[in-house]
C-alpha cells in the first residue's frame, strides 16, 4: 500500500504534518501515520483534530516541549549514573513545559473537548523543578546547593586572595624582572611571569614556559603553601558537587514513571496539534468518514497545489453508481482530479482535516489502489504498457469490495483496438467485485461502454471551446472528448487536410454536399460552401475533387495501375510519430501485405499499423544519399559479418535481426 500511497502523494502530505509537530517522538509517529481501519478510531482521531483545532484558535498556540535527549536522560537515571548540570536543565526545561501546558489546557476546557482534559494526567512534579531550579544556575552547581559547598568556595575565594595578593607586591617591587605586570595562572596555579635572564633570581617551581622561550612561568615558595591549600578546597568542592548532582539524579529517577507520563502526553498533545496546524494551514474542514460505500466531494482542492489557482473538485461516486469514467482533452485535469479523489479519501480516514466545503463525506476503505503514470523502467525493461498491465494484475488480484480503485490512462500503451479490449475487461472484473472506482482514458469505446453498463456513469473535463484551455472542471454525467480536429479547426488547420483527419479517424468519406456535425456542441465542423464562385472556388481549392483526381484512362491490354496504399508512403530511415504513446521512431522496414512498418523506437523493433504512424521527417532531410541505414539499425557484429559475407561465403557466419 506504500507505494499506491507515494503514488497519491499520501508521502508529501505526512511530511508536511511532521514538521509542524515540536518534538522528534511526536515527528517519528507522525510519519508513520496510515488512514485507520476502525470507523470508530477514525472518527475519534477526527474529532480530537477539530478539538486541538478549536483550542488553537481560541488560546493561541500551545507551549510543547521540543524533549531533547529526554530519553536518553531518563535511560542514564535507570542505569545509576550521574547526570550533568545540563541534563538537569533539560529535564528542568521540560518540566517547566509541562506546568505551562497544564495551565494552557485549564484555560481551554472552557471551549469544551476532550482534549483540554490531557492537562489531568500531566504531573507539575513542583518539588523537583524547584530543587533543580535552586542548585543549577547558568549551567553549573550554584552556591546554594548546599551549605558545606557555599563554605568551602568562599574558602577558596579567600585563599585566592592571599595569593594575588602577595604576588601582586613582587610584581611591584621587582618591575624589570617580569614580562607582564600581572598574576597569571597556568595548570591550575598562580604564577609570575618571569624574564628567561632573571629566572635564578625568583625561588620556586617552574609551572610552564612561553612558546619562544622567553618567559618562565614561576610559582614562588612564598605562595606554595597557600596554593596546596587551594588545591585541597578544590578537591574538597569537586567531591560536594559530585554529591550535589548524585542526589538530584536519583531525585529525577524517582519521578521517572510520572516524567515518563509526562513525556506521553505531551507527545500526543504534540501530534494532535500538529493535525490542527496543517488544518489551518490548508483551510481544511473535518468531514464525516463512514462504512457506507460514498463518497461525495464538494469543492475540494488538492493541498499539494496553488490555491490560488486550484480549481474545486465536485466529485460523487457510490448510492449505485460503483464507477466513475473521465474523459476528456489532454491536460485538462483528469489525473489531478483522480488523485485528489485519492488523497483527500486517505487523509479523511486518517483522521486529518481535508480542504474542501461542508457536506463533503467520505467512505472506509481497507485499500486505495491506483495506477498512475507510466511506470516505465529502463532497468527493469519495462514498457509502458508492460508497467500498468502488471500493477493492474496486482490491484485486480488485491481490490475487494471495500476497496478503492483509481487507474489513469486506461487501456493506453499499446494497440488502440486491443487496448480498448483490455480497458473493458478491467472494467468488468472491478463491476464484478463491486468496489468504488475511478477511471480516466481517451477511448470512444469506453466511453459508450460506460454509458449503457450498469452501475457506471461518464465524467468529464470541461473544456473552453472559445479560449482552447481547459477549465479544469469535473463535470459528472457527460463524457468528455479529445476535441483534438475542433482544436486543429480552430487553430487554422487547412480545412482539405481536417478532411483527410476525419476519414482516417473515423473511416466515413466526405462528398461536396456533406455536411459534419461537431459533436461536442452540435456546431458544423465543416459547412459546404455553396455561395456562387467563392464556393466554387473553394471547393476547386480544397473540394473532394482535388482530394480524389480522376484516375487517368487505362489502354486495352493494361492492368490497372494499383491504388494508393497510404503504407507506401513511408519509406526506410523516415522519422515517424507513434500513437497514441507519440513516441519518435525510426523506419526500418518498408510496409508488408499487412501494412504494418518496421519501426524501431527506444532501441526496439517492432511491426506497427500504418494507421498509427504519422511522418515526422523524411529520410531525405535526415540522411545524405546512398547513406549506409545499416549503421543505425544493425549491430556491430551484425555489420561485420555482412562485410565479410560480401567477400565470400562463410557458413559460420551469422547475422540475427530482431522481430
Amino acid at each position: 500500500m506504500n507505494n499506491y500511497a507515494d503514488t497519491l502523494e499520501y508521502n508529501k502530505i505526512i511530511d508536511m504534518l511532521c514538521q509542524f509537530a515540536m518534538s522528534e517522538r511526536a515527528r517519528t509517529k507522525l510519519s508513520k501515520l496510515k488512514p485507520y481501519l476502525s470507523e470508530a478510531e477514525c472518527r475519534e482521531r477526527m474529532q480530537e483534530t477539530t478539538d486541538a483545532r478549536r483550542i488553537l484558535e481560541s488560546q493561541g498556540t500551545p507551549p510543547l516541549a521540543a524533549m531533547t535527549d529526554l530519553d536518553k536522560i531518563l535511560e542514564l537515571c535507570s542505569k545509576g549514573a550521574m547526570l550533568v548540570p545540563d541534563q538537569l536543565v533539560l529535564a528542568a526545561q521540560f518540566l517547566i513545559s509541562c506546568r505551562r501546558m497544564k495551565s494552557y489546557l485549564k484555560k481551554a476546557e472552557a471551549s469544551g473537548g476532550e482534549i483540554a482534559y490531557y492537562g489531568g494526567s500531566i504531573n507539575e512534579l513542583g518539588d523537583l523543578l524547584e530543587e533543580i531550579d535552586r542548585s543549577i544556575r547558568n549551567g553549573r552547581v550554584d552556591d546554594s546547593a548546599s551549605p558545606r559547598l557555599r563554605d568551602i568556595r568562599r574558602k577558596l575565594e579567600s585563599t585566592g586572595s592571599q595569593v594575588k595578593t602577595k604576588l601582586d607586591s613582587l610584581l611591584r617591587s621587582k618591575k624589570e624582572w617580569f614580562t607582564d605586570s600581572f598574576v597569571s595562572i597556568r595548570n591550575g596555579h598562580f604564577v609570575l611571569p618571569v624574564k628567561k635572564e632573571y629566572r635564578s633570581l625568583v625561588t620556586g617551581t617552574v609551572i610552564d614556559t612561553s612558546t619562544t622561550g622567553g618567559t618562565v612561568f614561576i610559582e614562588p615558595v612564598a605562595v606554595q603553601k597557600l596554593q596546596t591549600e587551594i588545591s585541597l578546597l578544590q578537591m574538597e568542592e569537586e567531591n560536594e558537587i559530585r554529591k550535589i548532582l548524585y542526589t538530584l539524579t536519583a531525585l529525577v529517577d524517582e519521578q521517572r514513571a510520572a516524567i515518563y507520563l509526562n513525556m506521553d502526553a505531551m507527545e500526543t498533545l504534540d501530534m494532535v496539534f500538529a493535525k490542527a496546524k496543517l488544518s489551518v494551514q490548508m483551510k481544511a474542514i473535518p468531514v464525516k468518514v463512514a462504512v457506507s460505500r460514498k463518497m461525495l466531494i464538494k469543492a475540494g482542492r488538492h493541498p499539494l497545489l496553488n490555491q490560488s489557482v486550484c480549481v474545486p473538485l465536485d466529485f460523487e461516486i457510490g448510492c449505485g453508481i460503483n464507477g466513475v469514467i473521465i474523459t476528456g482533452p489532454n491536460t485538462g485535469g483528469k489525473t489531478v482530479a483522480l488523485k485528489t479523489a485519492g488523497l483527500l479519501s486517505m487523509m479523511a480516514q486518517s483522521g486529518l482535516h481535508v480542504p474542501a466545503a461542508q457536506g463533503s463525506e467520505f467512505c472506509m476503505n481497507n485499500m486505495v489502489l491506483c495506477d498512475i503514470g507510466d511506470g516505465q523502467s529502463i532497468s527493469e525493461n519495462l514498457s509502458t504498457f508492460s508497467s500498468h498491465i502488471n500493477n493492474i494484475i496486482d490491484i485486480l488480484s488485491t481490490a475487494t469490495r471495500e476497496s478503492l480503485v483509481l487507474l489513469d490512462e486506461l487501456g493506453s500503451g499499446t494497440d488502440p483496438a486491443e487496448g480498448m479490449g483490455i480497458a473493458i475487461a478491467i472494467l468488468e472484473e472491478l463491476k464484478r467485485k463491486e468496489c468504488l472506482f475511478v477511471a480516466t482514458t481517451h477511448y470512444p469505446e469506453i466511453k459508450e461502454y460506460a454509458r449503457k453498463a450498469e452501475k457506471l456513469v461518464n465524467a468529464r473535463m470541461a473544456f473552453d471551446k472559445e479560449s482552447l484551455k481547459p477549465m479544469y472542471r469535473l463535470e459528472i454525467g457527460e463524457a468528455g472528448e479529445s476535441c483534438a480536429l475542433y482544436i486543429a479547426k480552430r487553430l487554422g488547420f487547412p480545412e482539405h487536410l481536417l478532411r483527410i483527419a476525419h476519414e482516417q479517424a473515423y473511416g466515413q468519406k466526405f462528398s461536396s454536399n456533406t455536411v459534419q456535425t461537431n459533436s461536442y456542441n452540435d456546431e458544423f465542423l465543416f459547412a459546404e460552401q455553396d455561395n456562387g464562385e467563392e464556393a466554387s472556388s473553394n471547393r476547386r481549392k480544397s473540394g473532394p475533387e482535388s482530394l480524389n483526381p480522376k484516375p487517368a484512362p487505362v489502354l486495352r491490354g493494361e492492368k490497372e495501375p494499383p491504388k494508393p496504399n497510404r503504407s507506401s508512403r513511408f519509406n526506410i530511415g523516415d522519422s515517424v510519430m507513434i500513437y497514441p504513446q507519440r513516441e519518435i521512431g525510426i523506419v526500418y522496414q518498408t510496409a508488408n501485405e499487412k501494412g504494418e512498418i518496421g519501426v524501431q523506437s527506444r532501441d526496439r523493433k517492432r511491426l506497427i499499423p500504418h494507421k498509427r504512424l504519422k511522418l515526422h521527417v523524411p529520410a531525405g532531410e535526415l540522411y545524405p544519399p546512398d547513406y549506409d541505414f545499416s549503421i543505425v539499425f544493425d549491430t556491430v557484429a551484425n555489420r561485420k559479418a555482412r562485410k565479410k559475407m560480401e567477400k565470400g561465403h562463410n557458413p559460420e557466419l551469422i547475422i540475427r535481426y530482431d522481430d
